[in-house]
Parts: structure tokens; C-alpha cells; sequence
């Protein structure tokens, strides 16, 4: 199974959870009309009291309720639904169309990049087969060296590409496991508040919990926009990344010593961003119908993508550091060793503690 396959699991068990809410719709109805008899009667005494006349139309609230509760998946989730499923449609269409044309952009890329380093005759045998049996043989018996040489270029060469194919392999299965961790997170709240959101209407109808009917609607909505919001940032990052691929092939095709290393570099720092970039799917989704309650979990949402971001950043930097460390070392060692063996034995600073600075100081404590 793979995740597209597990993203569409994940509606099959939201319809498949649906028909439970029927179990609390019994219940709900008790409550409700319970809440019912007195929000009735506490109204309709009030009015007498006073010597006034009784408002019909406040006392119909607990009626509409009430049929709200007995129809529930028909009248509440199969109303918002239906109201919201256009919009995680029309997301899901621009995503696939994104989706595309980036796979066709980075089908072209590997042919480019292969096609460049074929025609170089100094790493045309590290990609391709019959140029290296060629060369091979080529090479006399006693090319003994030349021949170990040119299979540990071409295993470095081979090492080096594995190494960074895991690495991209790797960051993208978090990538996509971000997109999935919140998938399922939505599903579970959104089948925890059908499930229940019987026992939230009935309990709207008591005098005090008015507002838990506003804030049911809200927060179903909010968590039911975080597959569009999730859609769109991945629509954006297909984007992004397939303007990434354009360049790079404009750039190969005009300039011979493009470094791939480079673009490379930037891919897995775009895919770092993009696992920290879905962690704030939620904090988007609130900004759009703002729900109560759900900031806790935002804020702890960001605050662990914050840390692997931090984690991810802190290993990237010290392996480029640890390899910028070497290549300079490396390149410096000559002249520094050079200038350090035409140097005198004598160290060549002036040691103020031991020098006149100290002299200075021992005759002036003698003189005192």
C-alpha cells in the first residue's frame, strides 16, 4: 500500500465511521429534549410573570435542534459536506496538474544530466557501460594501477550517488509521512466530532452551553479545511520545486560546468522545508474560520516541527562543515607547513607576562 493508497483508506474508514453517530443520536435526543422542557417553560413563565405577551419564535430554537439531532447525518454532516467537498475537489485537481508537470520536468533533468556527463570523455566512463569495457580494454596487462584506479573512481563514484539518493530517498518519505500524519489526524477529529456532535447539539439547547453549537460548526469546518490547506501548500511546493527544474535545465543546456552537487543541495533543503511547512497546516486552517480551543495543539504542532527543523538543520550544517573543514585543510596544508618550517624556533609574539611588561611591573613592586 503506498501512501495515496492510505490517504484514500482514510476516507473509506471517515464513511465507513459515519452511521456510529446513530448510537449517540438516542441519547442526544433525551438531552436535548430534556433541555427542551425547561428552556420552554422557564420562557413561557417568565412571560407571565410579567404580564406579557409570549414570543413564539425564541421557543422554536429547541424544535430545530431537535430535528437537526434525529437527521444528523443527513441534515448537518451531509449538508457541510456536500458544501465543502467542491472546494477539497477543486484543490485536489490543481495538485494533480502540479504533480505532473513536475515528474516531466525531472524526467528531463536525469536525461540532461546523464546526456552531459556521457559527453564528457573524463566521466563518460562512470555512467555508461560500454565506454567503460572500452577503456578497459583498452589498457595493456601491465596497467595494473591505472585499471585499480579507474574502479575505485568509478565504486566512489557509484558510493557517492547511493549516498545521495538515500539521503533524497529518505527526505522524502518524511515528507510525505508529514502529509500523511496530518491526514490522519484530521480524520480522527472529524470522526470524534461526528460521532458526537448528537450529544454537542443536545446540550446547545440548555441555557450556558448556547455557544457549543457555534463552536461544534467552527471546529468541524476548520479541521475539514486542513486537506485543502494541505492540498494547496503541496500545489505550492510542486510549483516551486518544477521552477527549480526549469532552471536547472535551462542552465545545463547553456552552461558546461553546471555543478549538479549544487542543485542538489538545494532540493534537500527545500524538501527540510517543506516537512516543517505542513506542521503549520493548522495554524493556516484557523486563520480561515477561526475555531476555539484548537491553539494548544497548533502550538505543539509547531513547536515539534520546530525542533526536527532544528534537528535536520544542525546534521546538514555539520556534515557540509565537517566537508568545507577537510577541503580546506587539505588545500592550506602545504603552505602552511612551508611557512612554518622557514620560520625561526624562536616563537614570534611577545609574551607581555614574561617580557618588558613584566619587568617593568617586578621593579616597580622592587622600587616600592
Amino acid at each position: 500500500m503506498d501512501f495515496e493508497q492510505f490517504h484514500q483508506t482514510l476516507r473509506t474508514l471517515y464513511d465507513s465511521m459515519i452511521p456510529l453517530c446513530g448510537n449517540m443520536i438516542g441519547i442526544a435526543k433525551g438531552i436535548a429534549g430534556l433541555g427542551a422542557l425547561f428552556y420552554v417553560a422557564y420562557r413561557v413563565w417568565q412571560s407571565l410573570a410579567r404580564a406579557e405577551p409570549i414570543d413564539v419564535y425564541p421557543l422554536l430554537r429547541p424544535f430545530a435542534i431537535g430535528l437537526c439531532i434525529m437527521f444528523f447525518p443527513t441534515i448537518v454532516l451531509g449538508t457541510i459536506n456536500s458544501i465543502m467537498s467542491p472546494v477539497v475537489q477543486g484543490t485536489n485537481g490543481m495538485l494533480q496538474s502540479e504533480t505532473l508537470d513536475m515528474q516531466r520536468y525531472a524526467e528531463i533533468k536525469d536525461k540532461l544530466e546523464y546526456e552531459a556527463m556521457r559527453r564528457n570523455p573524463e566521466t563518460a566512463y562512470l555512467v555508461d557501460n560500454e565506454v567503460w569495457d572500452t577503456k578497459l580494454e583498452a589498457l595493456g596487462i601491465t596497467d595494473v594501477g591505472t585499471k585499480a584506479g579507474l574502479y575505485i573512481e568509478r565504486a566512489a563514484y557509484q558510493l557517492k550517488k547511493w549516498i545521495r539518493e538515500a539521503f533524497r530517498e529518505l527526505l522524502e518519505i518524511l515528507f510525505k509521512a508529514a502529509a500523511l500524519i496530518i491526514d490522519v489526524i484530521r480524520t480522527f477529529f472529524l470522526i470524534v466530532l461526528a460521532i458526537l456532535g448528537p450529544l454537542a447539539f443536545a446540550i446547545s439547547v440548555w441555557d450556558g452551553f448556547q455557544s457549543t453549537l457555534t463552536q461544534w460548526i467552527t471546529r468541524y469546518i476548520s479541521v475539514y479545511l486542513w486537506l485543502p490547506v494541505s492540498d494547496l501548500f503541496s500545489t505550492i511546493l510542486a510549483r516551486l520545486q518544477s521552477l527549480m527544474l526549469q532552471s536547472d535545465i535551462d542552465r545545463m543546456q547553456t552552461d558546461p560546468n553546471f555543478s549538479l552537487d549544487s542543485s542538489d543541495v538545494i532540493y534537500i533543503v527545500f524538501l527540510i522545508i517543506g516537512i516543517v511547512g505542513y506542521f503549520t497546516i493548522p495554524t493556516v486552517a484557523g486563520w480561515i474560520i477561526s475555531a476555539g480551543g484548537m491553539g494548544n495543539f497548533g502550538k505543539n504542532v509547531n513547536s515539534t516541527a520546530t525542533k526536527g527543523a532544528a534537528m535536520a538543520g544542525g546534521f546538514g550544517g555539520a556534515v557540509a562543515g565537517n566537508i568545507a573543514g577537510r577541503l580546506k585543510g587539505n588545500g592550506s596544508s602545504g603552505s602552511s607547513s612551508s611557512s612554518y618550517t622557514g620560520s625561526s624556533s624562536q616563537p614570534q609574539g611577545r609574551n607581555y607576562s614574561t617580557g618588558n611588561g613584566g619587568q617593568s611591573g617586578s621593579s616597580r613592586r622592587t622600587s616600592q
